[in-house]
């Protein structure tokens, strides 16, 4: 299921204009994104949490030359599931 897919589903479910789906979707995706950028953890009852972790520097090698290289520090977004939603899925 694509962004599109979800706007079309969550409209045939409460029957609301798919425009106005829309905007509530971008805004709750918007919303998290700019949570995470502020260090803040995101969590969503019977859905999960959103959290930045962060990953250490390391080295590595360049596939093509085979030359070592470092790779820097970085932070990426991770998803949690709740125990709610693993046991919906595995049912």
């Amino acid at each position: 299921m694509n962004k599109t897919d979800l706007i079309e589903n969550v409209a045939k479910m409460t029957g609301m204009k798919k425009k106005d789906v829309e905007t509530v979707v971008i805004s709750f995706i918007n919303s998290i994104e700019q949570a995470l950028i502020d260090g803040e953890k995101v969590q969503i009852s019977g859905l999960g949490s959103f959290d930045v972790k962060k990953r250490s520097e390391r080295s590595g090698r360049n596939p093509k030359t085979k030359e070592k290289i470092i790779i820097p520090a970085a932070k990426y977004p991770a998803f949690s599931a709740s125990k709610a939603l693993k046991e919906a899925v595995n049912k």
